[in-house]
């Protein structure tokens, strides 16, 4: 063990766990004053569920011993044999498989801003566990914990430093399939819906930037350089894609969006999270000027086509976690890092890497989503969706 990268990945796992309150004051602002609360808690409850499930068997699932490539056996249920005091970077060790725990617990946190303002809680608690397992799990397993994506054309893996694929794609193209399945709102384009609270989202929008640098930085695993790099490229990409938003929204709105700019900012952290220790700060201008111009414009689309995707996860994290993937392809060792095949092999292989986490993540979703719809159901009744899932689903309201 070293003792200064072991205390660099725990303050960076608190850094990441971070942002799972941050989704959820992002998210918490952009709904009804109504379903506040009910949307704070999509977030807050998946730490609870996750911290428990990746414990028992998420961990052993995603890193455990290879099954075919695609999954990870039991053999670490429980946490057995994986030791305190391994090196940072070890599978075996407590200190990787907390830092994990945290990747784990935020991304069903994105996912839910798909079906935000309608979903019971009692379904939402089922679908993570569900999702967690069948969906994160072997992915994760494919990127990092020895399967199929680790070697492609050239023998050479399909490039993910902290996420793109794992992580964001997942969230995006499972929103998706989940806001399909669940259906439209109540007056869906016909009465406004939200935001509620402005400065909560910006506070939203803020944690996770603080955050993101646990996230990626971190995922260097240890106190070097390539942490230094990561946190760099973060803050650069992240600040362009925000003034990028700013601008676009400036100029369709007339107006500069606060909530226009923290989004803007989302993607710009998401675009570079695969890219982060493979690029250096120039092409990170560039990952975040094309996660701000392209996120901005599927956003917009979404709305265009009339799909209930309630808080644009899939407009910003799989649009923008797919432009990010393959970005690492194009820009991989330029001004950092090393590119160690051709540069065509490896945007393949990052093509290859985009279209099967998307469609692991959309057909699972989807099939967990028809599951739960037509067993315990998924929906709030029109009821309680007037009223508010604050009311209807908690008792409680954020503001009296």
């Amino acid at each position: 063990m070293d003792t200064g990268d072991t205390a660099w990945v725990l303050a960076c796992s608190a850094l990441v766990l971070l942002m799972t309150p941050g989704v959820a004051f992002f998210y918490g602002g952009l709904v009804r004053r109504k379903n506040i609360v009910s949307t704070i808690m999509y977030s807050f409850v998946s730490i609870g569920l996750v911290g428990i499930v990746w414990v028992l068997w998420g961990y052993s699932l995603a890193f455990g011993p290879d099954i075919g490539g695609f999954v990870g056996n039991l053999e670490l249920f429980g946490l057995k044999g994986v030791s305190a005091d391994a090196a940072a970077g070890d599978t075996r060790g407590q200190t990787f498989m907390i830092f994990q725990a945290m990747f784990a617990i935020i991304t069903p946190a994105l996912v839910t801003g798909a079906f935000a303002e309608r979903m019971k809680f009692s379904a939402l608690c089922l679908f993570i566990v569900l999702w967690v397992t069948i969906v994160y799990a072997p992915l994760a397993h494919w990127v990092w914990g020895g399967g199929w994506l680790g070697e492609l054309l050239g023998g050479a893996p399909a490039l993910d430093f902290a996420g793109g694929t794992v992580v964001h794609i997942s969230a995006g193209f499972g929103a998706l399939a989940a806001a399909l399945v669940v259906g439209k709102r109540v007056g869906f384009l016909q009465q406004p819906m939200g935001p509620a609270n402005v400065p909560m989202v910006v506070l939203g929008a803020s944690l996770l930037w603080f955050g993101w640098f646990g996230f990626n930085a971190g995922s260097a695993l240890a106190a070097d350089a390539t942490a230094v790099n990561a946190f760099v490229v973060t803050n650069t990409a992240a600040a362009t894609a925000m003034v990028t938003w700013l601008i676009l929204s400036w100029c369709v709105a007339g107006k500069p969006s606060a909530v226009g700019a923290a989004t803007g900012a989302v993607a710009g952290l998401v675009a570079i999270t695969p890219a982060a220790g493979f690029v250096g700060a120039m092409p990170a201008i560039i990952i975040g000027f094309g996660a701000g111009s392209l996120c901005f414009g599927a956003v917009k689309l979404i709305e265009k086509i009339k799909i209930d995707d309630a808080l644009a996860v899939f407009g910003v994290h799989g649009i923008g976690g797919m432009w990010g993937a393959l970005a690492t392809g194009l820009f991989v060792g330029v001004g950092y890092g090393a590119l160690d095949i051709g540069r065509g092999e490896q945007v393949i292989n990052q093509l290859i890497a985009i279209g099967a986490s998307g469609a692991w993540a959309f057909v699972v979703t989807g099939a967990i989503m028809i599951v739960l719809k037509y067993t315990i159901g998924v929906k709030a009744d029109e009821i309680g969706e007037n009223e508010g899932l604050d009311i209807s689903e908690h008792g409680e309201q954020a503001f009296e």
